[in-house]
């Protein structure tokens, strides 16, 4: 029995670090705590302004991170690297 006292732990649901690749061949990162459900809003045209011009044509890769702020230092790294390495990731593929 729990008491008022006791504190019980929640587990954190974890945030990921995504690629979707557009149909002009670009990649976007973004970070979700459902990356699934954040490619259906991007394909859907009301996720990022960035799809306007070329629409999300496929989740090319996801990366489990253990808490939105390191989803977001993830992004940030990723976002600095040269469009060869962001394409190696998107080699690897999704991982959910």
């Amino acid at each position: 029995m729990n008491s008022a006292s006791e504190v019980v732990p929640v587990e954190a649901k974890p945030w990921f670090v995504y690629l979707v690749r557009a149909a002009n061949g670009s990649l976007y990162c973004g970070i979700s705590n459902d990356p699934v459900r954040r490619f259906a809003t991007h394909q859907s045209g009301k996720g990022a302004r960035f799809f306007l011009s070329s629409p999300a044509v496929a989740l090319v890769y996801t990366e489990a991170c253990a808490s939105k702020a390191e989803a977001l230092r993830q992004e940030r790294l990723i976002k600095k690297l040269k469009k060869s390495a962001k394409e190696c990731l998107a080699a690897i593929g999704p991982s959910i």
